[in-house]
């Protein structure tokens, strides 16, 4: 077993934080991002990472330096959310776990773009840490298909899933037990962060397009001048094919209502399932237009 320093701070990084600490590494240190102010009262909270690295009496702080002190061989960064300086990396080499198949989407949300850009196989990588944004060569990759119904959410937790086995695997001799590593080839894609923008629902796109957003989580649009929510999306009930009309025959234009299904681009149409009005609980689609009443004149996204 190896003496490492494990850097992350999301929620999906508690796992493989908890897998190494099972397999009886000396995890020497805990590095997360800084506490940060939440709620109303505005007290500090700390990461998830943080919070189960305390738990499991582990050494912790956010002044990335110090994963210098403690004489580890080994980092081990997932999700951390910075780049790590080339000053640290010399004199503590380091590997991260990638949820993707490198170098296709390099960066900070390679499970939401995937998934946007209607990826059908994605992955996890176990790669080696240089100074550009995963750029370095890989030693593992372990690669599986994208479900068209799964979310962001779901994949991202089967992912998290594959890469605890391969730090289970390929960490058990620590550094010197690694695989050697193989250049990565092929043309290099990023995906940047998603921003709430992009989250918003445009009803002249077609409606595979619109459900690819819900998918990624916290897709919403406007009715009424007011927010809403769509927290889950299917193909309208006739089939949600390009050019589909609604029951009565008629087409449905962007963003128009019937029932549950609203119009989308192309002549294309979604069925909402659930959404959350502003200011309220998440609640099923038909109960929400069942008080809203929308009139013939009411659209999606005005």
């Amino acid at each position: 077993m190896a003496r490492l320093v494990y850097l992350g701070t999301p929620d999906a990084a508690v796992p493989p934080l908890r897998t190494l600490v099972a397999a009886g590494h000396d995890i020497a240190l805990v590095v997360s991002r800084p506490d940060k102010r939440r709620g109303r009262g505005g007290a500090l909270v700390p990461s998830p990472v943080k919070a189960a690295a305390l738990e499991l009496g582990l050494a912790v702080t956010d002044d990335l330096a110090e994963a210098t002190t403690v004489g580890a061989e080994l980092g081990v960064v997932v999700a951390y959310g910075r780049i790590v300086p080339v000053a640290v990396l010399e004199q503590l080499p380091m590997v991260n776990l990638h949820f993707s198949l490198l170098p296709r989407w390099r960066g900070a949300a390679p499970v939401e773009r995937a998934l946007l850009e209607g990826d059908g196989e994605t992955g996890v990588c176990l790669m080696a840490v240089e100074a550009g944004l995963d750029t370095g060569p890989v030693y593992a990759e372990v690669a599986t298909e994208i479900d068209p119904e799964e979310t962001a959410e779901e994949l991202r937790a089967r992912l998290v899933d594959i890469g605890c086995r391969m730090l289970e695997e390929h960490l058990a001799g620590g550094r010197a037990g690694l695989p050697v590593p193989r250049d990565q080839a092929g043309n290099a894609t990023y995906a940047e962060k998603i921003h709430s923008g992009e989250l918003e629902l445009d009803w002249s796109e077609s409606a595979v397009r619109l459900r690819r957003v819900v998918r990624i989580g916290r897709a919403w649009t406007t009715f009424r001048g007011k927010r809403v929510g769509v927290l889950a999306a299917g193909p309208a009930d006739a089939g949600g094919a390009e050019g589909d009309t609604a029951d009565d025959g008629a087409p449905l234009g962007p963003g128009e209502l019937r029932g549950a299904i609203a119009g989308a681009g192309g002549g294309s149409r979604l069925t909402l399932v659930t959404v959350q009005p502003e200011g309220k609980r998440p609640m099923d689609a038909s109960a929400w237009l069942n008080g809203v009443r929308p009139g013939a004149d009411d659209r999606l996204g005005t």
